[in-house]
């Protein structure tokens, strides 16, 4: 009852000026704006894009206004929280700019090809076919954005005056990631192997696909038991809004590790219990749904790593200001 009660309690100093997550957002609109413009005459559907960040915007200013006539608790966190549920809507335009470029997937599988000597993304599910291994991957890969709400909500109810620096620094990595989506536009195996065929893969053999997600978004059937329940929502996330891009570095790995480490910066042991074996799951499941190559996940749990400790920096730093 005092948390509701602390949420509608008037602030006696409300702040004047954006949210450092707002700010970001705009940052973030104003760069690929920019983009969207210099690229204007070869995306598709350039005019949908530019409107979609003039509502954006507007929804902006409009939550800031409501918390300026109402300001309290509630409006000021309902500020962050639609800004992170609108991560989804942004994710669609790494694929809608990067597809201009040419597919750097073979490069990915090469390297994948040297270092292990094989493609693991193939020989994990081959190597453990059991509905059981299916059933965990699936769920860990399904508890992605679970792990991140269960950590905004953490810090919201109990630790409320670092919320807004949780969730600007689970903001920050999934622009962060997105920035990197943009131009370097990896695919992944389930949308690679599709495209030139497992017969290829098997011989070792990785042609250059150029502009071929340009105009086709087919990927292979995910691996596993198919009549499991996580296997399902899993199937059913992709359908909902998957595309062929964000595969190179992992943004599950890293935006997962991000919010690891923010649950070990609580203190609270339970939390970070509770959410290590969906992490570990999910970190195994982006192999063995073929969703990324391994180095990928590799590469998503290093700089999910270096973000959240350059961010960390960065947030103290604005803090002490």
């Amino acid at each position: 009852m005092k948390f509701i009660k602390q949420l509608f309690e008037i602030e006696s100093k409300p702040k004047r000026g954006l949210l450092p997550l707002e700010w970001l957002v705009v940052a973030y609109t104003a760069v690929t704006l920019g983009i969207i413009l210099f690229t204007y005459t070869r995306l598709p559907n350039p005019e949908s894009m530019i409107w979609g960040r003039t509502r954006i915007m507007a929804m902006t200013l409009a939550l800031w206004i409501v918390y300026r006539l109402v300001p309290c608790r509630l409006t000021r966190c309902i500020r962050s929280i639609v800004q992170l549920s609108l991560l989804s809507w942004w994710y669609p335009d790494t694929y809608e700019i990067n597809r201009i470029f040419p597919n750097l997937d073979h490069i990915f599988c090469a390297w994948e090809q040297q270092l292990f000597g094989c493609q693991p993304s193939l020989r994990f599910v081959e190597a453990c076919p059991w509905h059981v291994v299916s059933e965990l991957m699936s769920m860990g890969y399904a508890a992605y954005y679970p792990m991140i709400a269960l950590t905004a909500f953490y810090y919201l109810f109990a630790r409320y005056g670092e919320f807004e620096r949780a969730t600007f620094i689970v903001m920050a990595s999934f622009l962060v990631f997105y920035l990197i989506f943009i131009f370097v536009p990896v695919a992944g195996p389930t949308y690679y192997f599709r495209a030139v065929g497992l017969d290829s893969i098997a011989e070792g053999v990785f042609p250059a696909i150029n502009d071929y997600f340009n105009f086709h978004k087919e990927c292979l059937p995910t691996p596993g038991y198919t009549d499991g329940f996580f296997y399902g929502l899993v199937e059913d996330a992709k359908a909902a809004g998957e595309r062929p891009t964000a595969a190179f570095p992992s943004s599950h790995v890293g935006v997962a590790t991000v919010c690891m480490l923010l649950s070990a910066h609580t203190g609270n042991r339970k939390l970070v219990y509770m959410q290590l074996p969906f992490y570990v799951f999910l970190c195994m499941a982006t192999v063995y749904i073929q969703a990324h190559y391994a180095i990928d996940a590799i590469a998503g749990l290093v700089s999910g790593g270096l973000i959240y400790l350059t961010l960390l920096v960065c947030t103290r730093q604005m803090a002490h200001k």
